[in-house]
């Protein structure tokens, strides 16, 4: 009998879903059901593909609002906010598309003795791990892309979302994907690692900068299988002129939306040391007296939801606290919210000037402060990370955003916008420890298909008049 485990409503602790776990038996199955699955799948065409996909995104908006509810129950998210979640997935599909006939298309060009042609192929199964934060978004930027360049997949949710996940299962099915191409599986970290033991050809995962470390060494003898790492970052925010109020609703759109649990949120704000430096500061601060923070469907709506668990809340607290600890100032103490469960939380802004701090991503509404003398300095705080997957600089100065533009190291540079905006038409990724230099959204198509290159002569030909060297 396998075990249980349940997902639970971070707001009331209300049990949501529950089901077995997945055995390691459960995955060599699954693996081997979606590796015979393969072949038909792979044999159909891509126009044939695209069009089960496309009613794929039809089924999703035929069940909208159902996924939205159940991604603000598991995840705690405003309705508002699961809603445009879901919007995006079914964009996705459209837009993945036409990424694979852009970047994984056919092309062919003509040649002295016939055509030179370009084709790709998939890889076979991949296994898809998806996160808590996006439970619906995220894997789905893997999966569509996965599906259409005929690749079959084993998917498993975050265990903090398994609701979402079947869902998702369901409506890929009731689309027309066989069974046996999408599977789904349900478990927690061990059911993960049994998942990727197996005879997998790519491994697509969002999650954590520890879990991809693992998984780059875990995989440096297996260099057949395809690996897509989607991490976090501690992304700087350089607050560096404008209007204060204008700029702090940009700061705070970056930091503390969705309670802060966007791998793209602004972690370190950095602004000039200085007059101008303190009125961004204290109107951040006056804009997050102000958020609304409440379960998903009250009225009126949130700004933000809890945290998705009471664990996370912890995690998040002692990470604080151990900066409190090295001197960092509190502009805004980081606590629970009366009347409320544990998984809500107040954001938190602390000054750090000066200290010398982990370079950590704590993935909660915290905001770390810098302030240093010039625009130079700004730059190199802003780099002053392993990480690099956002980066935005928030001034009307065009110079300023040309140095920027080309000195920061991440992967997403954004001006005068919130950090955690990003186009589905452009790539989504970073680099040092924030990926593995294989962006997901629009460039998910390079890594869900291989090229194939040919020189192609319809009928044979003598080639000895072009060979050297025979008597």
């Amino acid at each position: 009998m396998s075990a249980l485990f349940a997902s639970t409503d971070p707001a009331t602790g209300e049990t949501l879903w529950e089901g077995p776990v997945a055995s390691a038996e459960d995955c060599a199955r699954a693996v081997e059901r979606a590796r015979t699955a393969f072949p038909a799948w792979a044999a159909q065409s891509p126009d044939a593909r695209a069009a089960i996909l496309t009613r794929y995104a039809a089924v999703l908006g035929e069940r909208k609002d159902a996924l939205a509810e159940a991604i603000a129950r598991e995840t705690g998210k405003p309705l508002w906010e699961t809603a445009t979640e879901v919007a995006s997935m079914i964009g996705k599909v459209a837009i993945s598309i036409e990424a694979m006939a852009a970047r994984a298309g056919t092309r062919e060009s003509a040649m002295p003795f016939g055509r030179a042609v370009l084709a790709h192929r998939p890889h076979g199964v991949m296994a898809v791990l998806g996160p808590y934060n996006f439970p619906g978004h995220l894997p789905n930027g893997h999966i569509v892309p996965a599906l259409l360049a005929g690749n079959t997949l084993v998917f498993k949710p975050s265990e903090e979302t398994p609701l979402v996940g079947q869902l998702m299962v369901e409506a890929l099915h009731a689309a027309g994907i066989p069974e046996d191409v999408a599977i789904l599986l349900q478990g927690g970290r061990e059911t993960g690692a049994a998942l990727v033991s197996q005879d997998i050809d790519g491994l697509l995962f969002t999650g954590s900068a520890g879990a991809g470390m693992h998984f780059r060494r875990s995989f440096g003898e297996r260099p057949a299988v395809i690996l897509a790492l989607e991490l976090g970052g501690n992304n700087p925010l350089v607050a560096w002129d404008g209007e204060p109020e204008a700029v702090a609703s940009i700061v705070v759109a970056s930091a503390f939306i969705t309670t802060g649990q966007r791998c793209s949120c602004a972690r370190r704000l950095i602004v000039p040391d200085g007059p101008a430096g303190d009125a961004i500061v204290d109107a951040v601060a006056a804009l997050s007296d102000r958020l609304r923070i409440g379960r998903w469907d009250e009225t009126p709506e949130p700004f933000m939801g809890p945290l998705v668990s009471t664990g996370a809340a912890e995690r998040a607290a002692a990470q604080v606290a151990a900066l409190v600890g090295l001197g960092a100032r509190e502009i805004r103490p980081f606590g629970g919210v009366e009347g409320r469960s544990a998984a809500f939380v107040r954001p938190a802004i602390l000054d750090l000037t000066g200290l010398e701090v982990p370079d950590e991503e704590i993935f909660a509404p915290v905001l770390q402060v810098r302030r240093v003398a010039d625009f130079d300095a700004a730059l190199a705080a802003a780099n002053q990370t392993r990480f690099g997957l956002a980066a935005g600089l928030i001034s009307d100065d065009d110079a300023l955003w040309a140095r920027f533009q080309a000195q920061a190291r991440a992967g997403v540079v954004n001006r005068n916008r919130p950090t955690t905006g990003a186009a589905s038409s452009m790539p989504f990724g970073g680099l040092g420890d924030s990926g593995n230099h294989r962006p997901s959204a629009y460039y998910a198509a390079d890594y869900c298909a291989y090229p194939v290159a040919s020189l192609e002569a319809e009928r044979i030909a003598d080639q000895l008049g072009g060979l050297r060297g025979i008597g």
